[in-house]
């Protein structure tokens, strides 16, 4: 539990201002205020959605990027089934060991497997970013208030910088982020990713995927809480009822 608060600090922090020069946060507009499927008491997870953002993220997030508190297994929450997931972790190639000389060794992985980290260790995520090791993306949802909105936001939100707005070597203008500049380059383009269900991929169409992807990553079990939620107010409900029914049968008699 302490390494999640650690790791949803972090992440704040770095949505909030780290990635970029130290300035002023309050002249940055409210994030898109965008529907979500997911969202209410009966909102549900869009499967097709959720495998674009996986697409989006192997093809554009991953290589900075990691999802550490992602198994392959897991993956089969978004529609895929055991071959598919199987063959996805067979993908990747994961450290484990010692064999029986005492030495690690790499090897395909397997669907028990969490996915590998991209760097192997911050010091070496950093020194290869300019100083600041790129964000895991498992929680990066939470770290907001309106996580989904200001993901999305942030993704669509690069532009040319208005005129007389200096932008600091190696910044990149965002309409969204606090102080307007910040270090991540522009991930997304037009048509950066082939979907395989067909759907053009659109600056906007590739941020929503990628973002309502990350929205299950931080709660892979959303909907069956709401389930769960569900149940126990139907429970209450017909509790109350006929607890109800039974003090007016008791009063009933001593009136």
């Amino acid at each position: 539990m302490r390494k999640i608060t650690h790791r949803l600090a972090a992440l704040a922090l770095l949505l909030g201002a780290a990635a970029g020069p130290a300035m002023a946060a309050g002249d940055a507009p409210a994030p898109i205020d965008k529907s979500w499927p997911h969202e209410g008491m009966f909102g549900t997870y869009d499967r097709a959605a959720l495998q674009r953002g996986f697409q989006v993220y192997q093809s554009v997030c991953q290589g900075c990027h990691g999802l550490d508190y992602i198994a392959f297994r897991n993956l089969e929450a978004l529609g895929y089934d055991a071959e598919e997931v199987k063959a996805i972790a067979a993908q990747y190639t994961v450290v484990d060991g010692p064999d029986d000389q005492g030495e690690m060794f790499e090897r395909p992985g397997r669907p028990s497997d969490r996915k590998p980290a991209p760097y192997p260790n911050d010091a070496a995520a950093a020194a290869a970013n300019g100083g600041k090791a790129p964000p895991d993306l498992s929680l990066i949802t939470k770290a907001r208030v309106s996580g989904e909105d200001y993901v999305y936001s942030l993704l669509v939100g690069y532009e040319e910088a208005p005129a007389g707005f200096e932008v600091s070597e190696g910044g990149y203008y965002n309409k969204y982020f606090p102080g307007h500049v910040i270090a991540m380059p522009p991930p997304l383009y037009p048509e950066g990713v082939t979907y395989d269900d067909g759907t053009t991929a659109s600056v906007e169409q590739m941020a929503a995927d990628v973002t309502q992807f990350l929205a299950w990553a931080a709660e892979p079990k959303l909907e069956a809480r709401k389930q769960t939620g569900l149940k126990v107010m139907l429970f209450l409900i017909v509790a109350a009822g006929l607890l109800y029914a039974y003090k007016r049968r008791i009063w009933s008699r001593i009136h």
